[in-house]
């Protein structure tokens, strides 16, 4: 395929965010003296997450920073889950969670081989800059730029946040490639002319989630970030 440059989602496609937020609930919570299905709250604070985007894309909430939204919740995940007792201390921790996500394991090395082609590559997630410079270094993700949906006071899938990392990159959509491994985010970016690669993470619910397909449509399927940098011209 003849692209530019390569944007990933990162929560999810890029990291294990499941694993990373159920080790942070079970440490924080277990040191509050607290017990709970803790993979279960993890999935239940996740599923919240886009409600609350749409809530903010239809204009019902302000926009805010991701781990504002994250923080809100947060504490309903705690309210619904008989948690009140983790203070605002331990819930202000917990959203930090978010930012040290263990990648999957062919990530780092996937991306370290696009860095030796002439594809430029960059986040193009819902968290903050600030948030994905951390998690990214920490994590040993090499990407050439962080971008992020902040950048356009919005979130994906508002396709001004796909046409803002074209324009930021100085490429034409059509040479951009969004990669992610959730549907709806390649479609919104086929939508705003972005090409599209789909990459599936089976395990970003746990062992036994449904199995997801790729969208209609799709320009690429790779099995993981090493596949695909491979489709884009790397040696290795």
């Amino acid at each position: 395929m003849d692209v530019d440059a390569a944007v990933f989602d990162v929560f999810g496609t890029m990291t294990d965010w499941r694993s990373s937020v159920t080790a942070g609930l079970a440490d924080i919570g277990g040191r509050a003296g607290l017990d709970a299905d803790w993979p279960a709250v993890a999935d239940a604070w996740r599923r919240r997450y886009r409600p609350v985007l749409e809530r903010v894309l239809s204009g019902e909430l302000p926009w805010r920073p991701l781990d504002d939204l994250h923080r809100l919740m947060l504490d309903d995940v705690v309210a619904e889950h008989g948690l009140d007792d983790l203070g605002e201390a331990e819930r202000d921790a917990l959203v930090q969670a978010w930012h040290r996500l263990r990648p999957w394991p062919d990530a780092a090395a996937g991306l370290e081989m696009l860095h030796h082609t002439r594809v430029i590559t960059a986040t193009l997630s819902n968290g903050g800059v600030g948030l994905l410079a951390g998690l990214t270094k920490q994590a040993g993700l090499r990407f050439d730029c962080i971008l992020s949906a902040e950048l356009a006071r919005s979130y994906k899938p508002d396709l001004r946040v796909y046409r803002m990392a074209a324009e930021l990159l100085e490429v034409e959509p059509r040479r951009l490639l969004m990669v992610a491994c959730h549907p709806d985010d390649l479609e919104a970016a086929a939508e705003a002319g972005l090409r599209t690669a789909y990459i599936p993470r089976p395990l970003e619910w746990g062992p036994d989630a449904e199995r997801v397909d790729p969208p209609a449509g799709v320009d690429l399927v790779a099995d993981d970030v090493i596949g695909l940098a491979r489709a884009l011209g790397a040696t290795g």
